[in-house]
């Protein structure tokens, strides 16, 4: 089982009306909120229908949030 966090980009499985399949999650639980990076629409789905339609994760928001000290 994939674990999501809040700042992950993910490449879905069908693009977005806009053209774009890059998404940034911004909530996760039963339901996730996902940004489009193209176009900045926010839409909210179910978990299982979110898990359904990722293809790959692109970025971690891990990666972004780490420091090195």
């Amino acid at each position: 089982m994939i674990r999501y966090q809040v700042g992950d980009v993910v490449r879905t499985r069908k693009p977005h009306p806009c053209g774009g399949d890059q998404w940034e999650v911004m909530r996760t639980g039963i339901d996730f909120r996902i940004k489009c990076l193209t176009c900045g629409r926010v839409v909210m789905i179910p978990r299982p229908k979110f898990e359904k339609s990722v293809r790959a994760i692109v970025r971690s928001g891990r990666d972004d949030n780490q420091t090195d000290k």
